[in-house]
């Protein structure tokens, strides 16, 4: 089948993790995706766990993606991606705001080059505002954009969850903003190319559903809940009495009478002062009470058929061990292998799944600089005295 973009040529600048991440997304969909890294490589390369010097996360990070070493800082590897820009659709960059103006690369002077080039640049706070200049990783802005406001427990530190949110969901926006600056090209709604603006804290902040519009408009301020959602009873996580956990949306007005019928508390369930979810917020505590109650005297797998045969939304939280021995995860293609120095890996299928131009991994990431003479020479066209000089 063919790929959703084949034959979208993207220049990926940059390191870590945000940028590159938007890079996985279009090669897994058939992008060609030409990774600069520095001369040593991207520090993902080294980070986390390391199996014969390069770690399990950039054998998933850089899926498809096809690399060459260069030293921005020098105007010879400058003049490299000038020329590859020039046949390039993209260019994906997550530097401090102004970098690419020091070395006289900002969109302004590559659209001399190639003026139908869309430019996606990522960072902190965004290209301008009094802040952007300021260090932007994905930590800080998550507390910065509100997200991590929310998150934990009342009276507490706000919790992160164990993974770099903001820098994935900051990729995910530049994706996507990549997506409909080509599709705008395509339709002839843009003039050529354009410039993609993502900023951390703002992904992040494209996440708070309704804290923005409750605090206008009713002057209220939403607070960490622990492991409930402010307003929506019951949805929450119990611990059965084999120690482990289970998550129960019961929120619905149908849903919560059945629930409670299973729980052994149809008096609960008929009860006309929790028939709505008004009503239930008000009563939340002696719901979810009854619920732990319940919940600690039956093994997880007995509450979660209890559950699944009264019809009501549940399931255990899942380890990585968990979700690799699952059946569903299993028929539903989450894992792929591949093999590296005769050794097998999974790394983790990419969404969307199209069903007529679906991504696919065609090979995990390669070692440094092992694209270089495809880029240079091919593309290119640059001799061996060119390229002994660079």
């Amino acid at each position: 089948m063919a790929s959703a973009l084949e034959g979208i040529r993207v220049i990926e600048l940059g390191q870590l993790l945000a940028g590159p991440f938007a890079g996985t997304m279009l090669s897994y969909f058939g992008a060609e995706v030409i990774k600069i890294e520095p001369p040593g490589g991207d520090p993902i390369r080294g980070w986390r766990e390391v199996d014969d010097g390069t770690s399990f996360w950039w054998r998933s990070l850089a899926r498809n993606k096809k690399c060459i070493s260069l030293d921005l800082k020098t105007e010879q590897a400058r003049d490299v991606i000038r020329q590859l820009v020039q046949s390039a659709d993209v260019l994906i960059e997550n530097f401090r705001p102004g970098v690419l103006e020091e070395w006289s690369l900002s969109p302004a002077e590559l659209k001399k080059e190639n003026p139908r080039l869309i430019t996606a640049r990522i960072s902190g706070y965004g290209q301008d505002g009094p802040y952007s200049s300021k260090p932007g990783y994905a930590s800080v802005c998550e507390g910065f954009s509100g997200f991590r406001y929310v998150n934990g427990f009342p009276g507490e530190a706000p919790v992160r969850p164990n993974l770099s949110t903001g820098d994935t969901v900051a990729g995910l926006h530049a994706t996507l903003g990549i997506c409909l600056a080509l599709l705008a090209r395509e339709r002839g709604n843009a003039d050529g190319g354009q410039e993609i603006d993502v900023a951390l804290y703002e992904s992040m902040f494209n996440l708070l559903e309704a804290v923005i519009p409750e605090y206008s408009g009713a002057g209220i301020q939403r607070e960490p809940s622990g492991t409930t959602v402010t307003g929506i009873v019951p949805t929450n996580t119990y611990r059965s009495s084999d120690g482990k956990f289970i998550i129960i949306g019961g929120n619905g007005d149908s849903i919560f009478k059945r629930l409670m019928r299973a729980a052994g508390r149809p008096d609960m369930a008929d009860n006309p002062a929790m028939a709505d979810n008004q009503g239930r917020v008000i009563h939340e505590a002696e719901i979810d009470a009854a619920l732990a109650k319940w919940c600690a005297s039956q093994t997880c797998d007995q509450l979660l058929s209890d559950l699944e045969e009264a019809r009501v939304p549940a399931g255990p939280i899942y380890s990585a061990a968990d979700m690799a021995s699952d059946p569903h995860y299993r028929a539903r293609g989450m894992f792929e292998q591949v093999e590296i120095n005769g050794k097998p890996l999974e790394i983790p299928a990419i969404l969307p799944k199209l069903s007529d131009t679906p991504g696919q991994t065609a090979w995990p990431g390669p070692p440094e600089n092992s694209h270089r003479d495809e880029i240079l020479v091919d593309i290119l066209g640059l001799s061996a005295e060119q390229i002994a000089n660079l």
